[in-house]
């Protein structure tokens, strides 16, 4: 990990901000997992009914239940007070417990993460491709928040926004929860300029640049987005920087031809799931690398060959606690334009 100066930070009052009261603290790296615990049912209909917390836990993870028991017993599943959960605590829905649940055994990923800028409030990385974000599903400890919380000793870092696993680039982080509120609304209210780059193929019967509109529609559960009849929810700028020649053939352009690969830089209105992946495809023109537009195919954890061809170049804002311009950029090249 590159080592940086830490530069000191006018002392700007935060705003206030209430920080949701945490029973455990975070540990390793990780957050405890909350559990809020639903209606209990009569079992007549064939609805579970729970007698103790316990029972629920048990039910709601089956492939942890051993590990599930001695937590409980060992005083490390706790009420929203902090107060330990006993083997025959009666269940009570809407309840809150808490507890750490035991994280998967994960490939790690083979490449690390650059620090570009640290201070009192904030940490700004650049992150490598195929590392998460944040922990979710299969990627927990193989995440950017978790790497960084364990190696600069900031358990309560967290991300001002979000950036996919499958794309590298310029991610921004809070040190202290009395600042999150501030950052995280200037990303949620589109107060940022954020500016990516990628390699495509090129259409030459494509005029650009063109601004993108189209509505962007992602159901839960499901990986995929779509684009989706109706008024636009999303816009994205593309321009064509530069092109060369692709005696590889890995480029596509949007006429089927096969010979030049182009250099784009793609600039977002809007922050809808996998917008530049989506409006890209669009066009005809894909984003190398990208296995889920236009068509979804499988990657191996452990596969670190083929990055997505997609990097967030840099990030601009006003400070929202100083009032100053701020600026990030990563110098990260793309595989295919290196």
């Amino acid at each position: 990990m590159v080592a940086v100066p830490t530069p000191t930070t006018p002392q700007v009052p935060p705003r206030r901000r209430r920080i949701p009261f945490q029973p455990l603290p975070v540990r390793d790296g990780l957050n405890a997992t909350r559990v809020v615990l639903p209606p209990n049912g009569d079992g007549s209909d064939g609805s579970p009914r729970w007698d103790t917390v316990l029972d629920h836990l048990v039910h709601r993870f089956p492939d942890d239940e051993r590990r599930l028991r001695e937590k409980v017993a060992a005083g490390e599943v706790v009420d929203h007070l902090g107060r330990p959960v006993a083997p025959d605590t009666a269940f009570a829905q809407h309840a809150r417990v808490f507890l750490y649940r035991d994280p998967p055994v994960e490939t790690r990923v083979p490449f690390e993460i650059e620090i570009l800028y640290r201070d009192d409030d904030l940490v700004v990385v650049d992150k490598p491709h195929f590392l998460a974000s944040i922990p979710r599903g299969a990627f927990i400890a193989e995440s950017a928040l978790v790497r960084l919380r364990r190696d600069l000793d900031l358990p309560e870092l967290s991300p001002a926004h979000r950036l996919d696993r499958v794309t590298a680039g310029v991610l921004v982080l809070t040190v202290r929860p009395e600042v999150r509120g501030p950052y995280q609304t200037l990303f949620a209210e589109r107060r940022v300029t954020k500016v990516y780059e990628a390699v495509a193929g090129v259409d030459p019967a494509l005029d650009l640049p063109r601004v993108v509109r189209s509505r962007i529609h992602k159901e839960r559960g499901v990986m995929r987005a779509s684009e989706v009849p109706g008024e636009p929810n999303s816009e994205s700028l593309v321009e064509l920087v530069d092109t060369r020649e692709d005696p590889s053939g890995t480029g596509d352009g949007g006429d089927g031809s096969r010979g030049r690969l182009g250099l784009y830089r793609l600039t977002p209105h809007t922050g809808k799931t996998h917008q530049l992946r989506l409006h890209m495809n669009s066009l005809g023109l894909p984003i190398l690398h990208d296995n889920f537009y236009p068509t979804f195919y499988d990657v191996r954890p452990d596969d670190f060959g083929r990055p997505l061809q997609l990097v967030s170049r840099s990030i601009e804002f006003v400070d929202p606690l100083s009032g100053r311009p701020r600026r990030f950029e990563t110098t990260r090249p793309l595989q295919e334009w290196a």
